[in-house]
């Protein structure tokens, strides 16, 4: 049936071979889940949670700087609603189609199923890269952009928040136009806004703080602490900074960061300040990090920042990072856990590599759910119209990371799969989707 039922997928989408990865790498899991539970191939539940109740695709014209006119393409796909409303981010970045949101929004159903705090499964975005552009033009680009998709949202139907390429700045003037076209102060409608006009503490953390606890998590059922260990991370954006910043408060040794231009591999450890000031403040490269820390600095351009040897691998960058080879390299080493702070980084043959070698490897839709859990979080403080604390928050982001760490070892155990956290997470995700949608009848 799995196999019929991947050709019929790959019929019916041609040209997304990021959306076919995703949906592949959760059909070959769910076996056990059908054989036990015939009710759902029955339902063909399958069928249904493979295919988007909704996708938006639409023009977003815009004017820049020079009084040029500008056409990029917009895309939201509202892929599952079955345990709340869509939720998942916004990508600007000119990478993106309608194959790369759907599988983000497909990989985001399971994640935020995961969570338990009721929210479906959703993504978005435009093929706009709002690097070297002004805060003008990024204005009204946003602007244009909700003008169109507003009609889409609301903090009952569908609560889109940031991903690449989206940060404060971006939220900020989708969050304007959204509550200047619908005439309501509607904070829950977006998530990842400021905190001082409904947004939470610790959101900007979060993914990269969660990444790591689940990494602790897996080390610690082994018998093993993140205390001590080399670390190895990818990226330098939002999800790597908090990653290396909680990395290290937990007692490891940070090594590395990398961007487009290469790694950093830093000797004393990543000055999380000075990375902060480089990348965020100054939108500079990991080559002036390097000039500024010093001598226990080098930079690589080039090359794989995987070749650095490490006992936990964290990549925190984008899709498909980590190859085979990577994988190879890192088990030689003698990686003890990797937990994927992007989603989807390693490929395949990664995956393969890391579990026949019997590393502890913590897929994305579990390991870095931390976000989006801090974004249902950020809707449950606008309901009640009542902030957190910082402390409060992060205490929660932790509970929660533990939760799923917790069910994605105990549902592979009762599987027959102990260890494996692949199939966990996704029978696990796929069993809470899979029971509301029985309940809620043929929709």
């Amino acid at each position: 049936m799995r196999d019929d039922l991947y050709d019929e997928i790959l019929r019916r989408n041609p040209g997304e071979p990021e959306f076919h990865q995703a949906v592949h790498e959760v059909l070959d899991t769910l076996g056990p889940v059908l054989r036990a539970r015939p009710e759902l191939v029955e339902a063909r539940i399958v069928e249904r949670i493979c295919e988007p109740e909704r996708q938006l695709m639409f023009r977003v014209p815009w004017q820049d700087d020079a009084g040029r006119v500008q056409v990029h393409r917009g895309f939201r796909v509202e892929f599952n609603s079955a345990l709340g409303p869509y939720k998942g981010g916004l990508r600007f970045h000119p990478s993106v189609n309608l194959g790369i949101v759907k599988f983000l929004g497909f990989e985001q159903i399971f994640k935020n199923a995961l969570t338990g705090l009721g929210i479906g499964g959703g993504k978005g975005g435009s093929d706009f890269d709002p690097r070297g552009r002004s805060d003008a033009e990024v204005m009204r680009f946003c602007q244009s952009f909700m003008t169109e998709l507003y009609r889409h949202l609301g903090e009952h139907t569908d609560v889109p928040a940031g991903d690449i390429g989206v940060g404060g700045r971006e939220i900020g003037y989708l969050f304007g136009q959204y509550r200047r076209v619908t005439n309501r102060w509607e904070a829950g409608a977006l998530t990842g806004k400021a905190p001082g006009w409904g947004g939470s503490l610790a959101r900007t953390e979060a993914t990269g703080y969660g990444a790591v606890l689940f990494a602790a998590e897996m080390l610690r059922v082994r018998g093993e602490e993140l205390d001590g260990q080399q670390v190895a991370v990818s990226g330098s954006g939002n999800v790597a900074i908090y990653a290396v910043e909680k990395a290290q408060a937990l007692g490891a040794h940070v090594l590395t960061v990398s961007d487009s231009g290469g790694y950093v591999v830093d000797e004393k450890g990543v000055d999380v300040a000075l990375l902060r000031q480089v990348k965020e403040v100054e939108r500079g490269r990991l080559g002036d990090y390097a000039e500024r820390r010093g001598s226990s600095a080098r930079h690589v351009s080039g090359g794989s920042v995987w070749d650095v040897p490490a006992d936990v691998a964290l990549p925190c960058a984008t899709q498909n990072e980590l190859d085979g080879r990577a994988a190879a390299a890192l088990v030689q080493a003698g990686v003890k856990a990797v937990a994927e702070g992007a989603n989807m980084p390693c490929t395949p043959e990664a995956v393969t590599a890391f579990t026949e070698a019997g590393v502890a490897f913590g897929p994305g839709k579990a390991a870095n759910a931390g976000g989006v859990a801090t974004s249902a979080l950020e809707m449950r403080q606008n309901a009640a119209r009542t902030p957190w604390t910082h402390e409060k928050v992060e205490e929660a982001l932790t509970g929660i990371m533990r939760d799923i760490h917790a069910t994605c070892h105990e549902t592979a155990e009762r599987y027959g799969a102990p260890g494996d956290y692949v199939l966990g997470a996704n029978a696990a995700g796929f069993e809470r989707v899979a029971d509301a949608m029985l309940a809620q009848g043929l929709i």
